[in-house]
């Protein structure tokens, strides 16, 4: 098991893990981790009980086995992304210590940072794993502490198996260390004048003076020690304030880098609501230099409020040589020393701010990926009925928006579809076109679009669609680089604007989206091509295909249940002639004419079907022979009064009802083609019923 200490007499080691803010562990001569002191956390989640993982056990595992065999002290960054020094320490028996562990390179945390988000470190808690993450600029405290380390004798002092676990977290060590630093780097400066209290004087007498140190270097604890309490957005805006009121600041700002630009994140005093552009890079050489050499950069201000210019000085902060933030102080500063004192303030506050940075992602990455899970699982519970309708519900609530559209991209029109819209109290008027104002551009430029406030970009407003916000978020939905759709989402349920949270939300949660979205496309083209396949291309009416399928599943639940059921059979008359005279273009027409009218006639349950050629089939479910009569009678004469481009068209029409000797489908048919027949051949337009054939042979058999 891993020991640390808890007595007040503190082991060597622990004392300079302390003072350095690193981690020391020490190995023994079987790879095992025997001891640590103010160890990163983490280490202590890959290695829980000193036993080294499979891949730190290339690294942390065979440091004593490598810096025996060099025989002096070695260096390494392991595969988490920490830099390392291992030395051989005297004792009872050989043991190597293991000095550091700490983020040098800016681009090691932010691996660190994605694989808790998305990698192999997920499963761990965000705020136990970044605990107690120490971060550095540069290897010079851990080249300096290895060294001493080198030179402690154990045995001289207590075995490391009696050592006792420690009292103070290692986040209580990082805190009196930062404190202390900042104490000799700054509060001890002769030339540091703190605004909240006297002037200090050359005559003041030097316990008077030591008084006035002591009390700032008190509020600089007290604050500090807050700081780390709070999260990245937090401990930002109570820096300002600190700072202003330790130096009596009216106008301070935040400024926050964002890809490779600054953007104020926070403000103070008259700042506070002004928005503030600034041109100069997060990258620039002199901001680079100013932050390793505890300067300010001083900046031209222009100012619409306030004619003329200002001078602004800007502290860089950040980690690893990297400017992640800076302070931007608009009051003139005329004393040297003060702008030494806030630049290593910053110095001193950015290795925890980049940990309070990264437990934020971390804890927002693991909210995210919790949201991921919730909408993937919300997607199997989709309604197939209500597919675009529900998808595009889903995805609302994730973002908390209270209306949303979605647009899919139809490849024969060239333009944009409404699939669905929730919350909208407005709808495109006619002849607008679909998206036209946002959505297509954001369908071909294939990037999101994020507007905080409509009113500042130029769109022209919609009164009538009644928005809450002017915040809105379009996002093109793309599949294998492909867009296949927009989704929008207006009015965020907090009132908030949407803002990159919601647009990182959104990217999460895509790929399951236009999967879907692209699934329920497909399925609806098949339904389309499915339908063609039983459908009358000509006529739009189901072919005979479908019919014959669909008489049989009629005529079984008729026989079951002993429902009625009939079945008729139409002829357009002479349409052969038609054709010889006038041409198939023109008989074609009016064959689409003759199936429009049979199709407006029917009822809703009613099935209509070319049969092929001239002839038409209509399915009549639970409809008696009389009723069936009437509805014939119907589409008869409707046919006939029907304006034909060429000339009058006239139809004939047979039925037969479903009794115990019919109610097959080839009987049923057949049935009605015969009393078809028999109507052609009475003069045609008219309606024969089967039964009456059976009547009239009746009749003639018994003459």
């Amino acid at each position: 098991m891993i020991a640390t200490l808890e007595n007040i007499d503190k082991h060597p080691i622990e004392v300079m893990a302390a003072e350095a803010g690193l981690a020391i562990a020490v190995v023994d001569d079987q790879g095992r981790e025997i001891y640590s002191a103010n160890n990163n956390s983490i280490c202590r989640h890959l290695n829980p009980g000193g036993v080294f993982s499979r891949a730190c056990a290339e690294f942390c595992g065979k440091a004593f086995e490598n810096t025996v065999a060099a025989g002096e002290t070695t260096a390494f960054e392991c595969h988490a992304g920490l830099e390392c020094r291992a030395t051989i320490i005297a004792g009872a028996k050989p043991l190597v210590a293991i000095t550091g562990r700490i983020f040098v390179k800016g681009g090691n945390y932010r691996k660190a940072r994605l694989r808790a988000i998305s990698g192999d470190w997920e499963h761990f808690p965000p705020s136990d794993l970044f605990e107690n993450v120490q971060l550095a600029d540069s290897v010079a405290a851990l080249e300096k502490t290895a060294e001493a380390v080198k030179h402690l004798s154990l045995a001289a002092n207590v075995e490391i198996e009696d050592l006792q676990p420690e009292s103070r977290s290692a986040e209580t060590e990082q805190i009196t260390e930062m404190v202390e630093q900042f104490n000799r780097e700054t509060v001890k400066t002769p030339d540091v004048v703190y605004p909240d209290s006297e002037p200090e004087l050359s005559n003041d007498p030097l316990p008077r003076r030591k008084e006035r140190r002591m009390a700032a270097a008190g509020a600089w604890r007290s604050f500090f020690g807050s700081l780390l309490q709070s999260d990245y957005a937090k401990a930002s805006d109570s820096i300002l304030g600190f700072i202003a009121r330790q130096y009596g600041f009216a106008s301070l700002i935040w400024l926050e880098k964002k890809e490779n630009r600054f953007a104020k994140t926070a403000g103070f005093g008259e700042m506070k609501k002004r928005r503030m552009r600034l041109g100069i890079a997060p990258d620039d050489p002199r901001l680079i230099e100013a932050m390793q050499n505890y300067l300010s950069l001083e900046l031209g201000e222009r100012s619409k409020q306030q004619p003329g210019s200002r001078t602004m000085n800007l502290f860089p902060i950040g980690v690893g040589g990297e400017v992640s933030a800076a302070i931007a102080v608009l009051d003139p500063i005329e004393d040297e020393g003060v702008k030494r004192q806030i630049a290593r303030i910053g110095h001193s506050i950015a290795p925890q701010l980049e940990i309070l940075r990264l437990r934020g992602e971390v804890s927002r990455g693991d909210s995210k990926s919790a949201a991921v899970r919730k909408f993937s699982e919300s997607l199997k519970q989709i309604d197939t009925d209500d597919l675009w309708l529900n998808l595009t519900q889903n995805a609302a609530e994730m973002l908390r928006a209270e209306r949303a559209s979605l647009l899919i991209f139809d490849d024969k029109t060239d333009a944009l579809a409404i699939k669905a819209i929730i919350g909208a109290k407005g709808k495109p008027g006619p002849g607008e076109e679909i998206g036209a104002r946002v959505a297509k551009h954001v369908l071909a430029a294939g990037e999101p679009f994020a507007v905080a406030d409509v009113s500042k970009t130029g769109l022209a407003p919609e009164p009538e669609r009644r928005y809450k916000t002017g915040s809105f978020l379009s996002c093109p939905v793309s599949i294998s680089g492909r867009s296949i759709g927009v989704i929008s989402f207006t009015d965020r349920a907090c009132g908030l604007a949407f803002d990159k949270g919601s647009l990182d939300l959104f990217q999460a949660i895509a790929p399951q989206l236009a999967v879907a979205i692209d699934r329920a496309t497909l399925k609806e083209k098949a339904g389309k091509f499915e339908q063609l396949s039983v459908t009358d291309e000509m006529t739009g009416l189901l072919n005979r295909r479908y019919m014959e399928a669909r008489l049989l599943e009629e005529i079984k639940r008729s026989v079951r249940h002993s429902f009625p059921m009939s079945f008729m059979m139409l002829d357009v008359d002479n349409f052969k002639s038609y054709n010889d005279e006038h041409g198939h273009p023109a008989g074609d027409e009016a064959l689409k004419l003759v199936g429009n009218v049979i199709r407006e006639t029917l009822r809703g349950a009613d099935v209509a079907a070319r049969f092929g050629g001239e002839e038409f089939s209509i399915l009549l479910p639970q409809t008696t022979r009389e009723e069936a009569a009437a509805i014939a009678e119907r589409i008869r004469g409707n046919i006939e009064q029907t304006k034909f481009p060429k000339r009058r068209v006239t139809t004939s029409i047979g039925i037969a009802s479903c009794s115990a000797e019919l109610c097959m489908s080839a009987d049923l048919v057949s049935a009605a083609d015969k009393a078809l027949y028999e109507a052609k051949r009475r003069g045609r337009n008219r309606v024969i019923a089967f039964e009456e054939l059976n009547s009239v042979a009746d009749g003639q058999s018994q003459k």
